[in-house]
């Protein structure tokens, strides 16, 4: 079965309203009911975990060995670890990113008297008070302090506003998108990738797509913190493609445009015989792809396969540029990723081995062994300068 078209527009939209919720790791049970809601809209039956995960199944002709397309919700974010003297917040990260791209965020913080409003700011903010300084001060989370938009000169005040230790923070998304398909925004990592298999999901039902396996739609709740998949995935899947953000960057082979498919991350090389399926069905219905690795980079496969499940697993990606900050995406690359999503679920199955969890030695895959034939005849004007 091909590829299925796209439909951008309620892509864009999706994505829009996805990055409306605020959904920090821990903080995310608003986003899920979103996307809950969604499911329920396009018509797909789905199961919820105790803490928020989401279950979404499309029923093929067998449960065995079945297929899994992975995304999360939950996005960085913040959290109070002090009320400082000066009617402040000391704060920590959620996830793993840089205080430099937090200076200067506006912010929500969720306590249990209501939400605040509030900025992040430098210890030395004031030019007109610190002049040079405020140029030459560091960068790290130690250096920074949410200003809260409410009577808070002191931490008694803050007391009383009802801000406690512990308090998540949501850090605004500021989403622009631009007319030339471009898309800027936090939080694009990874609520792009939920829009996209949403988008996918809405193809495949509305084109009534006939399935050889089960396909289950899995949105995890905190895969910033590493946890992910760990605990989400039922025993009959046999396979597991996670759909997250690929680093455009300087040294990395990722692009804006068409599907970034990883061949290894932090925690080693994904599935060689999953990864090679998404680079033959791009090949074979004409979607744009390059390949990368990311050394700094972990998915929700990372945290299946170290919680020991025992499935195959691939990584496809949308290229970001300035991941874990001002995240810029284009349009052209959601759509292919969701594109393949559609052309791998319909694919037929080539390892019926993986039905069973385990068994003999019969039908177990192999790998090319045999040495490659290489030309070392010089080119004529090589042999004649020899």
């Amino acid at each position: 079965m091909p590829r299925l078209n796209i439909d951008t527009e309620y892509l864009g939209d999706t994505l829009a309203r996805l990055l409306q919720i605020p959904s920090p790791t821990g903080y995310t049970d608003m986003i899920v009911r979103m996307v809950c809601r969604e499911l329920k809209e396009i018509g797909v039956p789905f199961e919820l975990t105790r803490r928020g995960a989401i279950r979404a199944t499309l029923k093929g002709k067998s449960p065995h060995g079945a297929r899994a397309i992975i995304s999360h919700v939950d996005t960085l974010g913040a959290q109070v670890k002090q009320l400082k003297d000066n009617g402040r917040l000391e704060v920590v990260p959620i996830g793993c990113w840089s205080a430099r791209f937090a200076e200067g965020a506006r912010v929500t913080i969720f306590s249990d008297a209501g939400s605040y409003r509030g900025t992040v700011l430098p210890l030395k903010a004031s030019g007109h008070t610190y002049a040079d300084e405020v140029d030459t001060a560091p960068v790290g989370w130690q250096h920074v302090e949410v200003r809260v938009d409410a009577l808070s000169r002191n931490d008694t005040e803050l007391e009383k506003l009802g801000i406690e230790v512990g308090d998540i923070i949501a850090i605004d998304p500021q989403p622009e998108f631009l007319e030339n398909g471009y898309i800027v925004s936090r939080h694009l990592d990874n609520k792009a990738g939920v829009a996209l298999m949403l988008a996918a999901l809405r193809a495949m039902r509305e084109e009534k797509i006939e399935l050889e396996l089960d396909a289950h739609w899995v949105f995890t709740i905190a895969e910033e913190v590493g946890i992910g998949a760990a605990s989400v995935l039922t025993s009959d899947i046999a396979s597991m493609v996670a759909v997250d953000n690929g680093t455009s960057a300087p040294g990395q082979n990722s692009s804006e445009f068409g599907v970034t498919i990883a061949m290894a991350d932090q925690s080693g090389p994904f599935d060689y015989h999953l990864t090679k399926k998404m680079v033959r069905l791009c090949q074979e219905n004409d979607i744009r792809y390059q390949k990368d690795i990311f050394r700094h980079y972990r998915s929700d496969s990372a945290s299946a396969l170290e919680a020991g499940h025992d499935v195959r697993t691939a990584l496809i990606t949308f290229g970001i540029d300035a991941s874990h900050g001002y995240e810029r995406i284009h349009m052209n690359a959601l759509r292919s990723v969701a594109e393949l999503v559609t052309a791998y679920l319909s694919s037929p199955v080539e390892i019926r081995r993986d039905a069973h969890e385990t068994g003999s030695l019969a039908g177990f895959t192999t790998q090319p062994m045999t040495e490659a034939e290489a030309d070392i005849e010089l080119p004529e004007k090589a042999e004649e300068e020899a």
